[in-house]
Order: C-alpha cells, then structure tokens, then sequence
C-alpha cells in the first residue's frame, strides 16, 4: 500500500481539485440546458460522473503498468487510432454533430477517437524517438518518418473537420523533436514548408475564416460569429474578483453556447471570479511544472519522452482553452481538461495522469 501510494502528491492534488471543481461546474452550467433538452436537469452531471469512473479506473491501471509494457503499445494504439479515425469519416458509422463528424457510436455511448489521437501520437513519438536517439539529427532518419506519420495523422484529423487537434498535435510534435535533440534548421524549415499548407486549410474554409476575422474584432458582428466570444468576456467581466457565486451565473442562461463543454472558464470567471480563474491556471500550472521535473529526473529516452509529452499534452490543452475563451485566440472546440462535460476526453485524461503517476512512482 505505501508503494502504491508514493507517486507525486502535487500532481494528485492538481488533479482532484481541478475534477471537484469540473464536476460542480458541469452541474452548475448544464442544469437548465438539460432540463430543457433531456427534462432531466442532471443528464449530463449523471453520465459526467459515469465517464469520471471510467477515467479512474484506468487512471490506476496506467499507474501499475510497467513501462515496457507501455511501450509495447505504441504501434498498436497508433493502428487503432487510424482505423477508429478513418471509421468516423463513413456516413452511417461516424456521428455528425455541429457540422463535424467525430464521433463513433458505441453502445450506450459516442467515442471521440480524436481523444485518443492525442495520446496515441504521444506514444508513438516517445518510442520511435528512443529507437531513433542516435539518429534523431538526421533529417532522412530522425525528422522525416515522425513527419510523415503524424501528416497523416493529422491530415485524418483535418477532414473532420478537427483543426483544434490537429494544433495541438503538430505543437506537441514540434516540441517532442526539439527535446530529443532535432536539429533547429531541419525543424524550422519544415516549418515554414508547412506555413502555406496551414494558410490554405484556414482560408479555404469559410467558418475559419469568420473565425479569424472575429477574433480580430468580434465586435464587427456582435450577433453571429462574434456572439460566443462577447458573452464569454461579459461573464469575465461580470465576475471580477469574487465573482457572482456558485450557480449565480447569468451568461449560462442560453446567452452563452457551449457553457458545459468549449466556454466552461468562462462561467468559471462568472461564478469564482478572478480568484476561481487564477485557482484554476495555478493547477494547472502545478501539473505542468511537477510534469516538468518529473521528465529531468528521468535518465531511460522513452520514459522521459513519454513524461514529457503527457505534461506538454495536458498543458497545452488547458492554455488554449483559456486563451480562446479569453479572446486571446481564435475560437476552437477544445475542452478544458478534468472540468468541461465530456466523457472521452475525461477517460483519456486521467489514462494520462495514471502514467505520469506510474513514472513518477519510479523515480520517488
């Protein structure tokens, strides 16, 4: 039992506080919507709770797997999240919702394989890279196959459509072959090669286009495409230090879409305040930081790869989500780790929090 329990106590704390204040949170935003939509006022806290279950307990399972076990993983996590991606493109398989289709129906529940993108890319890195130590400053042998395979990924990703992940993966990607030692021109060039191509995906969609231009002055239309982003920063604003209480918030009401899942910080600026919000980025910034030391503590490539890409995956997630609520980014369906509704997300999370957990119990 000691043994089991000595993993890092920071980033256990992080993480139980962030689920406390998720799960009130999704109560608190999503009553009325679902009582309106389900006439079931805690639809979404009840299966919020369910996914929660789920999540922990793989959460623990990932925590006693060996990392060799873990490693032997990667590809075949990887080839299941290509066929699980590719399943969700075929009409009457994949579930279309708000335009996007990227959801499997499953029994009882929809799957969102693009969670599970996330961590399977995660994987793959870490383990190739480790193979690849000595080659990693070969542009042929240590860069090229990595971008190969995650363009795919990502190019998968993108006929969703799913833009935000894909962002998210081609930073976590960038960042993963800097730390393994990738040579600054090989990443850089391929860089720029790639800044055409990401110029073409936003500007040959239209809804990313209004996206762009909203969040240059969502004031210009304060009643179509820049109406999420305005009531995000009147409940900010409406907040201030300490905010209205808990389940006082106004912007929920219907003026705020998306209150439960993609603007849950900003009924968390509404309700906390200041206060909720800064309590919020500091756990978050807890887990990034523990995240961090973790990885310099580790000597073995794949496990400090792995360490590494876990910490920048979750904290990278919560930036944006805070950032794109705030106005400080365009807006982009990202949940906010461990407190938005969403029971895929939720499951991948705390699998991810489990391995950091396992590793950190090596090295305590």
């Amino acid at each position: 039992m000691r043994e089991a329990l000595a993993v890092d106590k920071w980033i256990c704390f992080a993480v139980v506080a962030l689920l406390a204040m998720g799960l009130t949170m999704v109560l608190s935003t999503s009553y009325l919507y679902s009582q309106e939509r389900f006439a079931d006022g805690t639809y979404f806290f009840r299966k919020q709770l369910i996914a929660l279950g789920v999540g922990l307990v793989g959460l623990v399972v990932c925590s006693f797997m060996p990392a060799a076990t873990l490693r032997r993983l990667a590809y075949p996590l990887l080839a299941c999240t290509f066929l699980a991606l590719i399943l969700v493109l075929i009409p009457g398989v994949g579930i279309m919702r708000g335009g996007a289709r990227r959801w499997l129906a499953l029994p009882g529940f929809a799957f969102q394989p693009a969670e599970l993108a996330k961590l399977a890319m995660v994987f793959y890195l870490a383990h190739s890279m480790a193979r690849k130590q000595e080659k990693i400053k070969s542009f042929s042998l240590g860069v090229l196959p990595h971008l190969m395979i995650a363009g795919a990924l990502l190019g998968v990703l993108l006929l969703q459509p799913d833009f935000g992940t894909a962002l998210i993966l081609a930073v976590v990607l960038y960042l993963m072959l800097f730390i393994a030692g990738a040579r600054l021109p090989h990443l850089l060039g391929t860089a720029l090669m790639a800044l055409p191509v990401l110029i073409y995906v936003m500007l040959t969609a239209e809804y990313r286009v209004r996206r762009l231009m909203t969040f240059m002055d969502p004031w210009r239309d304060p009643s179509s495409s820049g109406f999420q982003v305005i009531q995000s920063l009147i409940a900010f604003g409406s907040g201030q230090f300490w905010g209205r209480g808990l389940g006082e918030s106004r912007q929920k009401l219907f003026y705020l879409p998306e209150a439960h899942t993609d603007f849950v910080y900003s009924v968390i600026g509404e309700e906390m305040g200041l206060l909720g919000a800064l309590i919020v980025l500091a756990l978050f910034s807890v887990i990034l930081m523990r995240g961090l030391r973790l990885t310099a503590k580790i000597e073995e490539p794949f496990q400090q790869y792995l360490a590494f890409g876990l910490t920048v995956l979750l904290g990278l997630q919560g930036l944006i989500h805070m950032s794109v609520v705030m106005g400080l980014m365009p807006t982009k369906g990202l949940v906010l780790p461990f407190i938005s509704y969403g029971g895929s997300a939720m499951v991948v999370n705390l699998a991810e929090v489990g391995i950091l957990l396992g590793l950190s119990r090596r090295r305590l």
